[in-house]
């Protein structure tokens, strides 16, 4: 049955009238699935504008195209049934790995269902004849390919595009595949060269999307592990053009390396670009350690070149290797059956696959020049990967699965028609959660599947038998790698020595590979470094030490920065806090003496002792700021500065309210505030806020002492943690401060001979001005004078109310007693009201 298949494919391959470059392979069926593979490796564009001509057969990947087909066909003839009553068809391009073409053949598969052997180009989106595309396996075609397929929302999934710039799905949000990207790839050589402590490489890449991406994410890889990239040497485009121009490249490349100190090579470019410079190397016998990326590690005509040995050592990155159940035995069947068939009989001239038989009994396959047409089963076999073909295989069983979802199919029927949209498809092929002889497939958000690369190696061969390409190892894209310890050690055997530009270093420098030329030279140690000499390796210094400039070889303890008590300005502010301090006990012992006379009464009595006490708190606070930070220094000082200063500022507001029921006669504006006239009651209110507020403040989220370490010194302040409480404590005396403010205004209109409320809109115009100024200084500023600030704000907060409402009542009673009386007070108040009617009474 599967012969019958192929003949039907062969039969229709072919291509549109005069357009004999893009072949073709069709087959009928309900759902069609497209292909698009590189059968042919370059194109000649040397005819006539618009024509190109397809060459380089490359048989491999030509037998890329039987596993997509036989595997469909298996799929389709598979018992029980995959999809009863379906029969899936398909539609294969050779692109020749050219993107124009490329995209002229995914146009033709994107053309309407009603007309599926038109050779027009003219596409209708809106209901394409192919559901699904499978291909390409270039990056740099793929991504042509990926914006068109995506105006029709028609899946594509890539089996060999790598380039980590396709899992941007904001760009390609219809693109999948059946391998790992990029990413993943430079991660495993990345892991490979640091677990051999291989220190230097050089990179190799190529101006296309696959070795561009490749390189840049190479040497991110290797920057961050600390492994010198001697150099990244980017091919052009042109480069597998045999011209003058990249003959001097390929000589100015081959000096680099035959020069190079880098341990490895890593060849991250088609294998078109490998096969150039490989040959080079066999002919210079450079004998060096080569890395494989993916596109070529097992490329059978590489590894079939003569002399191959003189290159060097190859290891490489391959997806996991697996056999298409059943396709060996199928391609040799249908080869054996089909030889004289025109389509088998044009590729197998071209591609001269022959048996050479050697009179000792050994024989090896090989590609010869003549005109002879040669086959050998054997070497049909041979040429048969086990990786792109298995990501195929992958691929087609992916899209066979999102069909039996999607259709609701079991072992004899599927409930739904094939009449359906590619997004449908899209998403149901995108749930994918299956095993498929073996390995699961899952797709992540970006289309990408965590699947796992082998490591492989090229076995030294015999020339009779052909290259061996040994798998010794694993990379999986979670970062964990295996690779047996006994190889190690031969591994290790082929690295080239690093070397030393300088022999020996003055004490403060250390010897240090540099990324240009990747030898070691001496260089400084940094400002928490040091060295004792003789290339000895900079070590740190503990955490707070430094080591001097000109000299590196020690280190040097950090000095203690903090708003010490013997500086200039502590001692400033320590004295104004001690004379705060002795102001106010002379002031309170006055008030003592005094206590029975009118201006003490005037300032509420009692009130004023409770006012003094609050402000001897005040002062005394500002040595809290001051010395070494300490967890009760820092978690006492503002909060204890905001409950007494609000102590103070209750007291001052219960007296306005004394003074106001006292001399004010009108009856609605009296009756209020007769209400309001509880001394007692005010200050335990107005300063039990403020008390909650930073009682809060204390437990939850309370100041802590904190180390800055600079660069010859470590700085100890106070973090505020809280910016939230601070602000709320300092709004809040705020308030106070404005509505003690207003009192005090509406109170300069009664008789008041001390001058009471004058003298409070003074002292609260004060303390608004000083923090408004002191809170973005306070919040910007960093560094021990940050405490200062605090301090002085502090001191000018208190001194004004000291100063401003209380000193002048204390030079009454020591200067001008006669105006502490009963009678004198009497006298002021009949003048004021007889003046006040005098006004009254003027026209």
């Amino acid at each position: 049955m599967s012969l019958v298949w192929l003949l039907v494919a062969v039969n229709v391959i072919g291509s549109c009238s005069g357009e004999a470059a893009l072949m073709r392979v069709y087959s009928p069926g309900d759902i069609i699935i497209g292909g698009l593979f590189p059968v042919h490796l370059k194109t000649n564009r040397n005819q006539k504008p618009g024509e190109l001509t397809c060459t380089e057969f490359d048989f491999q990947r030509f037998l890329h195209t039987q596993v997509m087909i036989h595997t469909i066909n298996q799929i389709n003839q598979r018992t029980p049934r995959v999809l009863p009553n379906v029969t899936i068809g398909y539609d294969i391009y050779d692109t020749c790995g050219d993107v124009s073409l490329a995209i002229k053949a995914t146009l033709r598969l994107l053309k309407s269902a009603s007309d599926p052997h038109s050779c027009s180009t003219h596409s209708d989106f809106s209901q394409p004849q192919t559901k699904v595309v499978i291909g390409e396996s270039s990056s740099e075609v793929s991504i042509a390919v990926a914006r068109i397929v995506a105006l029709a929302a028609v899946a594509q999934i890539s089996y060999a595009s790598t380039s980590e710039l396709l899992s941007r799905k904001f760009k390609f949000p219809t693109f999948l595949r059946t391998v790992s990207s990029d990413k993943h790839q430079a991660e495993g050589i990345c892991e490979l060269v640091r677990k051999l402590n291989w220190k230097s490489v050089a990179v190799v890449g190529s101006e296309d999307e696959y070795g561009r991406y490749g390189s840049d994410l190479l040497n991110d890889q290797f920057f961050n592990k600390g492994v010198c990239v001697e150099f990244v040497d980017i091919l052009p485009g042109h480069f597998n053009q045999n011209t003058s121009d990249t003959h001097t490249l390929l000589a100015d490349l081959m000096g680099r390396v035959a020069n190079s100190s880098a341990e490895a090579i890593i060849l991250f470019t088609k294998a078109t670009n490998v096969e150039i410079i490989i040959e080079a190397a066999i002919q210079l016998k450079l004998n060096r350690t080569w890395i494989a990326s993916d596109s070529w590690s097992t490329s059978p005509k590489i590894s079939a070149m003569p002399g191959i040995e003189f290159a060097g050592t190859v290891y490489g990155f391959i997806f996991k290797r697996k056999e298409v159940p059943g396709f060996k035995k199928h391609i040799v069947t249908i080869f054996n059956d089909t030889t004289n068939n025109s389509h088998h009989h044009h590729h197998l001239w071209y591609s001269n696959l022959c048996l050479n038989e050697s009179e000792d009994g050994g024989s090896d396959c090989w590609m010869t020049n003549s005109r002879k047409q040669c086959l050998n089963p054997r070497c049909l076999i041979a040429f048969i990967d086990q990786d792109y073909s298995y990501s195929i295989y992958l691929a087609v069983e992916v899209i066979a699965d999102g069909l039996r979802r999607l259709l609701k199919c079991d072992s004899l029927r599927c409930e739904r028609s094939s009449d359906f949209t590619p997004m449908e498809l899209l998403r149901e092929i995108w749930k994918v959660n299956r095993t498929f002889n073996t390995t699961h497939v899952v797709f992540d958000e970006n289309g990408d599947p965590s699947l796992a690369y082998d490591i492989v190696y090229w076995k030294t061969f015999d020339p009779k038998t052909g290259p061996v390409i040994e798998t010794i190892g694993e990379y999986w894209p979670d970062g964990r790698i295996h690779v047996p310890e006994k190889l190690y050690s031969a591994m290790n055997a082929i690295r080239v020595t690093t070397y030393n530009c300088s022999k020996t270093c003055e004490p403060g420098h250390e010897l240090k590979l540099q990324s240009k030329t990747c030898c070691r030279h001496c260089v400084p140690c940094s400002a928490r470094e040091f060295s004792p000499g003789n290339g000895t390796a900079c070590r740190p210094c503990a955490k707070k030490q430094y080591s001097v400039d000109s000299r590196r070889d020690q280190c040097f303890n950090n000095t203690d920065e903090f708003l010490d008590w013997s500086m200039d300005f502590s001692i400033i502010l320590s004295s104004f806090g001690v004379l705060g301090i002795l102001i106010s006990v002379v002031f309170a012992v006055l008030f003592m003496v005094n206590h029975s006379t009118p201006i003490v009464k005037a300032l509420g009595g009692y009130l004023c002792f409770l006012e003094l006490l609050s402000l001897l708190a005040c002062f005394c606070l500002t040595f809290s700021f001051q010395g070494k930070p300490s967890r009760g220094s820092c978690r006492i000082g503002l909060p204890l500065f905001g409950t007494a200063f609000s102590v103070c500022m209750s007291c001052i507001l219960a007296n306005l309210l004394q003074i106001l029921v006292g001399f004010n006669f009108n009856l609605k504006v009296g009756l209020w505030v007769k209400k309001l006239n509880r001394p007692v009651a005010v200050v335990v209110v107005v300063s039990g806020i403020q008390l909650a507020l930073s009682l809060s403040w204390l437990l939850l989220n309370p100041s802590v002492p904190q180390e800055e370490i600079l660069y010859h010194s470590t700085l100890h302040l106070c973090e505020l943690r809280s910016v939230g409480f601070f602000a709320a404590m300092i709004a809040y005396n705020a308030i106070l401060a404005f509505i003690c403010f207003l009192f005090a205004f509406k109170c300069k209109q009664l008789p008041d001979l001390y001058k009471n409320a004058t003298l409070i809109s003074v002292s609260m115009l004060l303390f608004l001005i000083i923090w408004i100024v002191f809170v973005p200084i306070f919040l910007s500023m960093r560094g021990k004078y940050k405490a200062s600030i605090e301090s002085a704000a502090i001191l000018i907060s208190s001194s004004s109310i000291l100063g401003c409402h209380l000193a002048p009542k204390c030079y009454i009673m020591v200067f001008r007693k006669e105006l502490n009386n009963e009678s004198a007070i009497t006298e002021y108040i009949k003048k004021h009201y007889e003046q006040k009617g005098c006004n009254a009474v003027k026209p």
